[in-house]
Formats: C-alpha cells, sequence, structure tokens
C-alpha cells in the first residue's frame, strides 16, 4: 500500500521494492531518500492522532477513521464484474489501512494486517516501521488511478494501478513540520500487486512491487 508521500516507496520495502511510497510530492526514488524524507514514502497517513482501527461488528472488517488532514480519490470506476469490483473495494481499504498504521505509528497495526499476508505484510511492516523509527507521517491528498484488474478461478487475482503523489508529503511529528517537495516525474507510482481471496471472503494483498517515475502513470 506503498501508500500514500512516504519515506519509504505502495505502499512495504523489502517486498515491494518501492512499494508504498517513495517521497510525497516527488522527490525521491523507491528507495533511499535525501535526509529530508524517510526512506519509503509513496503511500499516505498521517501523524494526526486518530482512534484505533477497529472491527466492524457488521461485517468483521476494520473501521478505517482516517484523520482529516489525508483526503483520498480513486479513481477506479465499478467494472460491473462481482469479484473484480470486490478487489478494486479491498484494494482501496487497504491502502488507506497502511497510512492509518502510520497515523497510529504502529507497524503491527490490525488494520492493515487484515489485508496483508506473507511477503506483502512483512515488507509493509518494515515500510511502516520505518516511519515509525523516523518519527513521521503523512499529510496531504493521494489520487489513484488506472487500475488493470484480473481475476483467476482459482481465487487469485492481479491489480495494478498508478498514483498521483505530487499533493502528498511527509510530516514530521516532533517538530510538525511538513517537508514539501516539488512535483516530479517521480510524483507518480506504478503498483502491481497480487491478491488472493480468503476464508473470510476478503482479498488480501500477498505481493506487491512498485515503480516510481513510471512513464505510464505520467499526466
Amino acid at each position: 500500500m506503498t501508500r500514500r508521500p512516504r519515506l519509504i516507496s505502495t505502499a512495504a520495502a523489502g517486498a515491494m521494492a518501492v512499494l508504498l511510497l517513495a517521497g510525497c510530492g516527488g522527490g525521491g526514488d523507491g528507495g533511499s531518500k535525501d535526509n529530508d524524507k524517510i526512506a519509503g514514502a509513496d503511500t499516505g497517513g498521517s501523524a494526526s492522532a486518530s482512534p484505533s482501527a477497529s472491527a466492524s461488528p457488521a461485517t468483521g472488517r476494520p473501521e478505517l477513521e482516517m484523520p482529516s488532514d489525508l483526503s483520498y480519490t480513486f479513481d477506479w470506476p465499478k467494472t460491473g464484474d462481482k469479484d473484480k469490483d470486490a478487489v478494486l473495494t479491498d484494494s482501496e481499504q487497504s491502502i488507506k489501512a497502511v497510512d492509518l498504521a502510520i497515523v497510529h505509528q504502529n507497524a503491527l497495526d490490525k488494520g492493515y494486517l487484515y489485508y496483508y499476508e506473507g511477503e506483502a505484510a512483512a515488507g509493509t511492516q518494515k515500510f511502516i516501521q520505518n516511519y515509525v523509527d523516523h518519527k513521521a507521517g503523512i499529510t496531504g491528498a493521494y489520487r489513484f488511478y488506472a487500475p488493470e484488474v484480473a481475476v483467476a478461478k482459482d481465487g487469485s487475482a492481479s491489480l495494478s494501478y498508478c498514483e498521483d503523489q505530487g499533493k502528498a508529503y511527509v510530516k514530521y511529528l516532533t517538530t510538525n513540520k511538513v517537508k514539501k517537495t516539488k512535483v516530479t516525474a517521480k510524483s507518480y507510482v506504478v503498483y502491481h500487486t497480487s491478491l488472493k481471496k480468503n476464508g473470510k471472503g476478503v482479498w488480501v494483498v500477498q505481493k506487491i512491487v512498485s515503480q516510481s517515475g513510471s512513464a505510464e502513470c505520467q499526466p
């Protein structure tokens, strides 16, 4: 999900190349960042306080109460296919869940662990921990677009999509300073995810890879 300006870059560091976040607003690549950025910031979460994600009694899914300084636009309309639309819906939630873990400064936040398993969960944990270690959060606006989703008969799926981080930024919690960066080609990130429907009927992310500066995501 490293998702939504990030120190890391979707998002999760190890398993997701640039994965969730590369440098809000465009200053970094999928890996290391300059001294003003945290390694791996491509997905969005916010540093402001927010209640922990709680399980919804109706669905069992976590309720993601996002802070007011984070906004999301998902330009991926319904396909009309039940399974494909479910992949898109769960993927929206998985992106927000990673950001909320950054807001909570908790690399083991239950919200994102509901949507990530295996390699993707391990990489995302490292990605979030990078923000925690730097006492950094995220703020601003994220836009996701150009989705390409495919569902196989064996209960697996793939989803590729673009992210515009041009208006998303890293926020340092100890100083409340927002590090704004210029919009560059690296502000546009492409993600490739592999998902599997679990026993609860949830499309969980198992693998995720991202690349900042993707030509296919340029406006």
